[in-house]
């Protein structure tokens, strides 16, 4: 049997996890699409909620909320590699995740709106307008690739709320 090349997760790779997240303004949203059910990725705003967990705001407007509306399981791919040397060779972190809609009169929305205000401040232009929507979104699990060779299977406890540093 071949050995796996995934590494037991530990405080390192848990921090590289934290680091992406609470880094991210934007990252690839991949949800399925509603009408062909077929895979659909794009491009989305990010920032990390008190817990650790991303957030974005998007439009009703857009194609992947009318997906998550249908199928709230989705992906998220966070981490850009600079602009030199082999992509490859930098850190990213794909998420296996559930997207939460938090409604405009519930009591965590005004703190969420304000997280995602603060890491994006050019949304101010449009948080308020009537179809956009904050998502929260909430881990299944994670897949960091550390660089060549770092490979690491996380837990939403390793991705959220006891682990953040921030």
């Amino acid at each position: 049997m071949a050995k796996s090349p995934i590494r037991p997760t530990d405080d390192e790779a848990r921090g590289l996890a934290r680091k992406l997240i609470d880094g991210a303004r934007f990252g690839s949203l991949a949800v399925v699409h509603p009408d062909t059910h077929s895979p659909h990725v794009t491009r989305i705003g990010i920032a990390a909620a008190l817990d650790g967990s991303p957030i974005s705001l998007i439009s009703d407007l857009a194609l992947h909320t009318t997906a998550l509306r249908e199928n709230g399981r989705c992906s998220l791919l966070l981490g850009e590699p600079p602009g030199k040397g082999d992509p490859l060779a930098f850190a990213r972190l794909t998420l296996d995740l559930t997207a939460n809609f938090i409604a405009r009169e519930s009591p965590e929305f005004a703190a969420l709106q304000k997280a995602y205000l603060s890491a994006n401040p050019k949304a101010v232009l449009y948080a308020n307008f009537a179809d956009f929507n904050i998502v929260q979104f909430r881990p299944i699990s994670g897949a960091l690739n550390g660089g060549f060779g770092k490979a690491y299977d996380l837990t939403p406890k390793d991705l959220t709320g006891v682990n953040r540093t921030t």
